[in-house]
């Protein structure tokens, strides 16, 4: 393109005539680039004016002298940057981003191969989630660390010229931060044993060096590939041990070395050269660390025996719970085998043992993490009114007050929202809260069972069938039945001369339904009215035939006013029985604001993926396209939001699959769901009807 033409297309795209943004100069700057990089800069300029016409034009002015000298992925970078700046925090400090553009050019030579952190997250954790111990989450930080809840990265990695090395570091210092709260790094007070010392900084430092010798040798036996790719690492940037730490090295690689050793070294350390930080290494943060242990001390404390006297309840006999409590007391005791790496955690009840439910084995480690042992008062089973509940649950303040006054963010959970014209995610954009669905104690349930008892009586029989039906399973070595299609193609290989296979036989099995499904309930003020009626009738048919089934399931309600508004209503969650509660929140589910959609399949999804099924299924019923109030999320921004997140959702395991009644929803429910994930009803009293035949079908 030449100046001409690129400075009308800029006058469009900046709005010039308006703004009186002089782009002549800068279309020159533009005219002079070869044609891919024209195409490449002219299009962020499209994508960062769908966020802000002073952002894109500023970037136009300085985007063309950077092109030729910085790698296109890190000028993505800075661009997507400003965009994400001015979404926090305004326009100013989105400026303030992208004058600190030569900046980014003067490191274009450290970061042309840099790994951003944003490209690496779900695969770093994923490789976290593996590893033994407390579930560690990967988050974004200033620096390298760890509080033993989550491990923190900064949003670019680059110490090499190669993005795999690149990579390789990243998951090397991941798993060095795993082994601090692995490996028992965090055991003792490690503020109070540097304070013994005149420099207590130094000493610290020195510390984190002769742990990171122990713990790098715990990672050679737990993980000898990733160890050799950080030897190689350490060795391409010429990092060595400092003279005199050698029989330091070779005492604390041995496999009993723990942290008490690495205390009695401490001394002699601080007489040795500084030790110098490896690539992977990071800080320690004692101060962060002992801010997350005193908010988890109690309350897994308090989990832990609640849980006990749960499990106490359940193998306690009929005879033993006549008898008086003071003749025996039930005694639980823990052993950990930690040997080899391996954590494995056994439990007995009165010298005997048995199985501990996973949430037990989780807060079990937690603790020896924490204290390298299974302290006696944790395994005391908690007695009646001995517990602070607010220890037991995250306390979330009350999302009602919470928007009340000025508003504020805390306690809230956020979620991305595509952008399609950033092309892009507007990062934690969606400031989301659950709350329950205030329970109406009417006659709603009773009504509805009476106005379709004929209709239930045909759904519980329909369930029924569904849980005793048997799979048939084809090609097996044996069975009732030949299988016709394996024997014709047996009979062809021998023909050939090939050998015959032996599995030619049909068997039926009753396999066990491992299936999970949430109800994703439009909460939104269109569905005032008969609509409402007709959702709450279905759910109350859907629950009768679902606790036949045994299949484990959940309803939310969503709706919203703008991003900063985002609402879940629990009406039923996977853990809880289908009780009176339940029944009353269904009767309770009443109209709210808008139908912003995005947030609720994405927390949704999280919360599927959380309970341990095969088979995952996210039903929408819906009345209408997504749409909220005057926030740009109304039209084609709010369909490819939604259509973004259902992509997420797939991607994770889950199928998604909606039900609506907008007559004219063919123009966007296929591109959002696809051609088979949707139906569409012409009569909304047709939902109590189609619901369960569409669960059915979905969950065979």
């Amino acid at each position: 393109m030449n100046a001409s033409a690129i400075t009308l297309l800029l006058e469009d795209l900046l709005e010039a005539d308006f703004s009186f943004r002089k782009v002549g100069p800068a279309a020159v700057l533009v005219a002079a680039l070869s044609e891919s990089d024209q195409s490449f800069l002219l299009d962020w300029v499209k994508r960062i004016a769908s966020t802000n016409l002073e952002v894109a034009w500023q970037f136009t002015r300085r985007a063309p002298a950077l092109i030729g000298h910085m790698d296109r992925r890190l000028m993505e970078a800075w661009a997507v940057g400003a965009c994400d700046t001015y979404d926090r925090e305004g326009l100013r400090q989105a400026l303030q981003v992208l004058e600190e553009a030569d900046h980014y050019a003067e490191r274009q030579l450290e970061m042309t191969a840099g790994v951003l952190f944003d490209d690496v997250a779900g695969v770093l954790g994923n490789f976290v989630r593996g590893l033994s111990g407390r579930r560690l989450r990967v988050e974004q930080g200033e620096s390298l660390y760890t509080d033993t809840e989550k491990v923190l990265l900064p949003g670019v990695i680059a110490r090499f010229p190669v993005v795999a090395d690149n990579f390789k570091l990243a998951k090397a210092a991941v798993a060095l931060l795993w082994a601090q709260t692995r490996f028992g790094t965090f055991r003792a007070d490690l503020t109070a044993a540097c304070n013994e010392f005149s420099d207590p900084q130094r000493a610290l430092k020195q510390l984190h060096g002769l742990e990171t010798l122990r713990l790098s040798a715990c990672i050679a036996r737990e993980l000898p590939g990733l160890h050799r790719d950080m030897e190689r690492l350490k060795s391409q940037l010429g990092e060595v041990l400092p003279v005199g730490w050698e029989a330091i090295a070779q005492r604390l690689a041995q496999p009993e070395a723990d942290l008490e050793d690495s205390l009695t070294l401490l001394g002699d350390a601080l007489h040795l050269p500084d030790f110098t930080p490896w690539c992977f290494q990071g800080v320690l943060k004692p101060e962060a660390v002992a801010a997350a242990f005193a908010a988890r001390r109690e309350k897994e404390k308090a989990r832990l025996r609640v849980k006990l006297a749960e499990l106490l309840e359940e193998k306690r006999s009929p005879d033993a719970a006549q008898r008086n409590p003071e003749e025996h007391a039930p005694e639980f005791a823990a052993e950990i085998n930690d040997e080899d790496g391996r954590m494995d955690l056994e439990i007995t009840l009165d010298g005997a043992p048995i199985a501990p439910p996973d949430d037990v084995k989780a807060l079990l480690s937690s603790v020896y993490l924490d204290f390298g042992e299974i302290p006696p008062e944790y395994l005391v089973p908690a007695g009646e009114g001995e517990y602070d509940p607010s220890l037991l649950y995250e306390q979330s303040a009350d999302p009602d007050s919470v928007w009340q006054g000025t508003y504020h963010e805390e306690g809230a959970l956020f979620y991305p929202e595509w952008d399609m014209g950033r092309e892009h995610y507007r990062k934690h954009w969606c400031v989301m809260r659950e709350k329950d669905v205030p329970p109406a104690y009417d006659g709603f349930y009773r009504e509805t069972l009476a106005k379709h008892a004929g209709l239930v009586k045909q759904l519980r029989k329909s369930f029924e069938a569904m849980r005793d039906e048997n799979r048939t399973l084809k090609r097996q070595t044996d069975g009732d039945e030949v299988d016709i299609d394996a024997l014709v193609e047996a009979l062809a290989d021998a023909r050939d001369g090939r050998e015959m296979s032996d599995r030619l036989f049909v068997r039926q099995h009753r396999a066990e339904r491992n299936i999970a499904v949430a109800f994703m309930v439009d909460m939104s003020g269109s569905t005032r009215g008969w609509i409402n009626e007709a959702e709450r009738e279905a759910l109350v048919l859907l629950c009768e035939a679902l606790e036949r089934l045994g299949d484990r399931y959940a309803i939310y309600g969503f709706s919203g006013t703008t991003r900063k508004r985002c609402e879940l209503f629990r009406i039923k969650t996977f853990d809880e029985p289908y009780g009176d509660e339940v029944k009353a929140r269904i009767s309770g589910i009443r109209a709210q604001e808008y139908t912003r959609m995005g947030f609720a399949i994405r927390h949704l999804s999280k919360l599927l993926n959380e309970v341990d099924a095969a088979t995952k299924v996210l039903i929408t019923l819906s009345d209408g396209r997504p749409d909220d109030y005057f926030d740009g999320y109304r039209g084609q921004y709010g369909i490819e939001d939604t259509r973004m997140a259902l992509l997420e959702s797939r991607r994770a395991g889950v199928h998604p699959f909606c039900i609506t009644i907008d007559r004219e929803a063919r123009d966007y429910l296929p591109h959002m769901y696809g051609a088979a994930r949707y139906i569409i009803l012409d009569d909304v009293r047709q939902l109590p009807f189609k619901v369960s035949d569409i669960y059915r079908r979905l969950t065979r």
